[in-house]
């Protein structure tokens, strides 16, 4: 199954739909079972955009040339954030970066490049004699030493 046909025909719809939808990741298994994830730059993903998205996959694949199963899904909430545009989306909002220790660290994420993210991150500092205080520092994370970052989701 070629990636780059099936990343053409999602990409010709999304330009179609002008809704700022992109794809965040595209999978083909060893038995054809085609995974794309999609997002948007403002917003969510719907049930029409992705029917939309897969329609046009579906319709452009010949299916007497090579059997497959298509799957075309949002990028869900609980997944880690993966592609550029995410990242900017994301901006200003609450994030979770997993080390390569193994240690999370909990922030707003300020900014990001292609060599690190900076985030605000919440310390609580013991001052002799009076209350903890909270203090917000500005730390900048190289891509090297993070696993995956997550959105952190509230309901407050």
């Amino acid at each position: 199954m070629d990636k780059g046909l099936i990343l053409k025909l999602a990409q010709e719809r999304i330009d179609v739909l002008d809704r700022g939808l992109f794809v965040v990741d595209l999978t083909v298994s060893a038995t054809n079972v085609i995974n794309v994830e999609l997002d948007c730059e403002k917003g969510g993903v719907s049930i029409e955009d992705c029917i939309s998205v897969s329609r046009n996959i579906e319709h452009n694949l010949d299916r007497e040339k090579e059997d497959f199963e298509l799957n075309v899904s949002s990028a869900g909430m609980d997944k880690p954030l993966r592609h550029e545009k995410q990242f900017i989306k994301h901006t200003g909002k609450k994030i979770s970066l997993l080390k390569k220790t193994g240690e999370v660290v909990e922030g707003v994420l300020i900014a990001y490049n292609d060599q690190c993210w900076i985030v605000d991150c919440e310390k609580k500092i013991k001052l002799p004699k009076k209350k903890a205080e909270v203090i917000t520092e500005r730390i900048e994370y190289l891509k090297a030493e993070i696993k995956e970052i997550k959105r952190v989701i509230s309901f407050k």
